[in-house]
Order: structure tokens, then sequence, then C-alpha cells
């Protein structure tokens, strides 16, 4: 088929990634494996079906596009054919190819590629450049044998790999870095973020081989009804009746959140991989058309999925993956004229672990060295060991009458370490202070006990905070630790009445 140009228009980063993308089509060898790296929402789409074209134009050779997911193979021919390039998807319903010779451009699911070619039920001919959208993904390394003599071009926001042990320094031997993401909000190609963190205990998170937490431990942890309060709370505080996307960990937790939503009458719908295509587009179409839309999800919107008019991004998850972290975010990034900004909240101490979602990122030292990066991620019980507990307004109105709530354990076990005194005496002082704050609003002894309850996590703060000074720190102790406080702070209220 013919390939005729109908015309996009390139931004100027844009047609200089291109031209730096040729310049080493040009001197490398026919064979190399080439890393490009842009930001979500930097128009990846666009550059390599531009390089797909003048590619064809230039060496008359053809071109294969391979990705992960079926929509993605659409939208990518899609893509193309406003480039004037007219290409063959091949997908489950393609079993052979008679018509090769009639297209200049392939676009493959992985899979199903994979299992052609291996079935040897048709080859490739002519090939000479393979790209490879979201090329962090490993599942691509499999055709890699099918294709040595040709140049291999990846392409994915975050050059590192889904499976720390299959790092991309193996498969690609070059990184080209594109704009990052802070230079593409300066240059109103994308919206600016603001983030809100909540703090989140994440003790009990086990990790995988894949070096991200667990689905199965996530779910735990994000399903109890503790976290749905925090999140629906976090949601009133910073979202209420904007067009919001949550991100969840697994297909339970997001089941949750859609019946605490719904109760709490919010508009919102439940999306994950199991739903048919169908009722897919119809719950994306209703989340398109309705302003205060709430759409819970599971993985299945972190690629290939563009929503301009999203306001808010929740990331009801932890995670260990920078390039998911991204990815989530980048969902609520692009621009419209009456949107320049979108909120971030983040209910997993993300933010914590990787920095903000425009913060510099080092993406030639993590290309080269992601084990080390990897390695040198703040722990989870460093990021907590930060934590300073914030009453909720509605348990502080309970306390109105104290003109503070506030004792700083921390700095009081600082000092007495510092003057050579025993931080034992600072736990007294606590008892003594959450004692106090309780006889100065309860007017009778049913009350007292009420607001002692109030100070639950007010306590498990201060034990947690002083466990970290003492050198006898075992669960069994801080457990005991957290039953003599309440007993004998219970102990004082009595003798207050």
């Amino acid at each position: 088929m013919k390939n005729k140009k109908i015309g996009k228009e390139l931004y100027d980063y844009q047609k200089a990634d291109i031209d730096h993308v040729f310049e080493r089509l040009a001197n490398c060898p026919s064979n190399y494996n080439l890393l490009y790296q842009l930001p979500t929402g930097g128009g990846k789409t666009v550059i390599f079906s531009e390089i797909t074209r003048r590619y064809i134009e230039l060496t008359g050779k053809k071109v294969l596009i391979l990705t992960h997911r079926i929509e993605l193979s659409v939208q990518t021919s899609k893509m193309l054919r406003e480039f004037g390039v007219y290409s063959k998807v091949i997908n489950s319903s393609v079993k052979t190819l008679p018509d090769q010779a009639d297209y200049k451009c392939f676009v493959a699911m992985v899979e199903t590629l994979k299992n052609r070619l291996n079935d040897e039920v048709f080859s490739m001919e002519n090939i000479g450049l393979v790209i490879i959208d979201e090329a962090h993904y490993n599942s691509f390394r499999k055709l890699f044998k099918f294709f040595e003599k040709c140049f291999i071009l990846g392409v994915t926001a975050t050059p590192l790999s889904s499976n720390i042990s299959m790092p991309m320094k193996d498969s690609y031997e070059e990184l080209i870095e594109g704009s990052s993401i802070q230079s593409l909000i300066n240059g109103g190609f994308l919206s600016e973020a603001t983030t809100y963190s909540y703090d989140v205990r994440l003790g009990n998170l086990q990790v995988g081989i894949n070096g991200d937490y667990t689905v199965k431990s996530s779910e735990e942890l994000y399903s109890n009804a503790k976290m749905q309060s925090k999140l629906l709370y976090a949601y009133k505080q910073r979202a209420a009746g904007k067009k919001t996307l949550i991100f969840n960990a697994g297909i339970n937790t997001s089941k949750h959140v859609y019946e605490t939503f719904a109760d709490a009458k919010i508009p919102v719908r439940h999306l994950d991989s199991l739903v048919s295509k169908q009722e897919r587009k119809e719950i994306l179409k209703w989340f398109k058309e309705t302003p205060d839309a709430v759409l819970t999800s599971v993985g299945i919107l972190t690629t290939g999925f563009d929503e301009p008019t999203i306001q808010t991004i929740i990331l009801n998850r932890a995670t260990r993956s920078l390039s998911l972290y991204l990815q989530m975010i980048g969902r609520g990034s692009r621009i419209l004229p009456n949107k320049k900004s979108f909120d971030v909240i983040d209910v997993g101490n993300n933010t914590a672990r990787f920095g903000l979602w425009a913060s510099e990122f080092d993406w030639q030292k993590i290309f080269r060295s992601p084990e080390y990066f990897l390695n040198n991620l703040i722990t989870d019980a460093d990021i907590e060991r930060a934590f300073k507990y914030r009453m909720p307004e509605e348990i502080r109105q309970q306390f109105a009458k104290s003109e503070t709530v506030i004792f700083d354990i921390d700095k009081l076990c600082k000092k007495a370490e510092a003057e050579g005194g025993r931080t034992r005496k600072i736990l007294d002082q606590s008892i003594e202070q959450h004692a106090k704050i309780v006889l100065e609003n309860a007017d009778e002894f049913g009350q007292a006990l009420g607001l002692i309850r109030l100070l639950e996590d007010d306590i498990s703060d201060r034990i947690r905070i002083y466990s970290y000074h003492i050198s006898k720190s075992t669960k069994n102790f801080r457990d005991w630790l957290h039953t003599d406080y309440k007993k004998q702070l219970k102990k004082q209220v009595t003798a207050g009445f």
C-alpha cells in the first residue's frame, strides 16, 4: 500500500528526539538495540509513528511494532494512519499472513506473534526496524531471537525493567533521554501536579519475586475498614466533586472501594481486567461524561488510557515500582484549555519512597545501575519513622478545651539521651499529658473512657516512636508497653475522678 503522510504537527522537542534516533540509526550497526525514554504524556506514540513513516520512506524496509495489550495495538494502528502509514494488526484472529506483501508496517501483540513464529506458521520478511512500545515489560525479550539482524528501538517512560532480575541494560546498548516531566510542564505540554500524602503503616506488606509488594498482602491491608475510612476521608478532604481515578493493587480492594463510595452516595464505578469489553466501553463512556465521577480500578488503566478531564489521581496502594508510580500519576497529566493542574492523593507512602512525580530522575544512572537504585530506595521502616501523628479534626474537636494535644516524644527522648537521662520517664510524662487532656474535656467518667478510646492511634504512635529510642524493641515488648500505657492512663484518669 502507498504510504502518504496525512500530516500531524510535531512539537520541537519531538522533532529533536526523532532526529536523534535517526542519527543513531545512521551511525550504528543494523542490529543495534537502542532505548528511548520520554515521560507519559510526552507523545511517544506520535514520535514512533513519525519514525516509522520516515524509516519506510528512507529505506524501503518494513517496520514491526510490538505491544503488550490489544488496546495498544489498535491505538497504535490508528495513530499510524494519521501519518499515512497503513498497518496490519497481528492479533489472535490472524493465523497466517497471505497479504504480507501488501504492508510496510505490522503491529503485533507480543504473545500472539511469539506463538506464530515459534509454530512457524509464518515468518516476518524484510523487517528492518522493530519498535517496542512500553519496553520496560520483559515479555518482549522472548522475541529478540527472531529479529537479531534488525535495529530494535525500545520506547518507554521509565527505563527500569519490570523484573529486577532482567535489567534493561542487558537488552539495550544505549539510552536516549527525552524531555523531563518538569520541562514538559514548563512548556505547557503537561499539567502540574499537587500532591497530598496520607501516612500509611505498611508493616505487613510482603515483597514478591518481581520486587514489588504482593497483591495478597496489599489486599489484606487496603481492604480493611480502617484503610477504607482513610481513603474516603482523603477523598472528601481533597477531591470531593472532582473527576477522580483510583488505582488499587487488587480486585477485592477495588470492589470494597466501590461499596464504600457508593454507600457514601458518591457516583462511582469499578473496572478491572475481568470486565467484558462492552461493559468496559460503557464504564469509560460514563467516566468521560460524568463531571464528578469516581472510577476505582485495578491495573488495566496504567497504560494506553487517556482521559484529559481527570482532575484527581488517588494511589490507593503502595508500590516499589518507579515505572508504575509514574505511569499511574501520568494518567492525570493531560492538559486542556481549562486544565493546567491536577491533584494526586497518595495513600501508600509512594511520594516518600520515590519523590514527587515531577522530580528529576537520573535515567542514565538508573539504566546502567538499576540494582543500585533499587537497593537504595528508602525503606518502609525509615519512611514510617519520620511519620508525625496528626490528630484528625473530628477527634481534636472532642478535646477542644485543651490548648494543645501535642507531645513531641521523639524530641524529648533525644534530649534525654543527649543529657544521659532515662527515656522511661518520657513515657510517664506522655501518660500524664494524655490524662490531663482527658480530664480537661470529660465531665463524667463514662465520657473520659470514651476519650481514652479516641486516643488509641496517638498512643500507638507514641509507643512506636519511643521504641526507636530503646534497645529492647521486640514486638512482644511493644505490645506490652501499649497495654501497660493504657492501664496507667486509665488509672490516672480514674484517680482524677
